[in-house]
């Protein structure tokens, strides 16, 4: 198994969007469920800074998630620029193996 991990700032007023949006439930998991090899998302919340994130998206293998990325390419830019709306800063914190 993959897992790719984000962290990201959210906008103060913008939490419940980014919740809605990042969460196992959310835009991005609906839309990364629609590809084979996704086996889920996890949303963690800081406890000391309630606008920090890290995101945990597992995939089959990196090949399944860029297959993702090339079926989806228009949808995935899509939502990007539209969650851009409430995130203050994102950085991706690392691409890992399971073993």
């Amino acid at each position: 198994m993959t897992q790719f991990v984000w962290e990201f700032v959210a906008l103060a007023d913008k939490l419940e969007d980014f919740e809605r949006h990042f969460s196992a439930s959310g835009s991005w998991a609906g839309l990364f469920r629609r590809s084979a090899g996704y086996q889920g998302t996890t949303l963690l919340r800081d406890a000391k800074n309630a606008r920090r994130f890290l995101t945990i998206d597992r995939w089959e293998s990196d090949t399944s998630f860029r297959a993702m990325r090339e079926r989806f390419a228009r949808e995935y830019d899509e939502l990007d620029r539209a969650c851009e709306a409430f995130i203050e800063s994102e950085r991706s914190i690392g691409v890992f193996e399971e073993e």
